[in-house]
């Protein structure tokens, strides 16, 4: 397994109130997605994001940080090995990606994400 990117997710009450600040101030202009509780905001130059979450849609608690991986079912098998704590488990979402959430031995919890094409 292969960490490709790791992207902050900012817990925000509502992304649409958010937005203003985040991308007139910070000059992240360029929405790549908004699923209505989840949103991901990009500098089109340097190609820094963050994302914007309300609550999760199907998990029962919120990620610190989203890692992009390019072998998500491996890195799923080895969190299993190392006896960490999954906190929701392996599963290929509606929107496309297949993730789970594990919680770091100092208790931040972390999506695990693999966008398959």
């Amino acid at each position: 397994m292969r960490v490709t990117e790791i992207i902050a997710d900012l817990h925000v009450s509502d992304i649409e109130t958010a937005r203003d600040f985040y991308t007139d101030y910070l000059g992240l202009s360029a929405e790549e997605f908004n699923l209505g509780w989840v949103a991901r905001f990009t500098d089109p130059r340097s190609g820094v994001n963050l994302q914007l979450v309300t609550r999760d849609a199907t998990a029962v608690t919120d990620p610190v940080v989203s890692v992009r991986v390019d072998d998500v079912d491996a890195a799923y098998a080895d969190a299993v090995a190392r006896g960490y704590e999954i906190v929701h488990p392996l599963t290929t979402e509606e929107w496309g990606v297949t993730r789970f959430f594990v919680r770091a031995p100092d208790g931040n919890v972390l999506n695990v994400v693999q966008h398959r094409t």
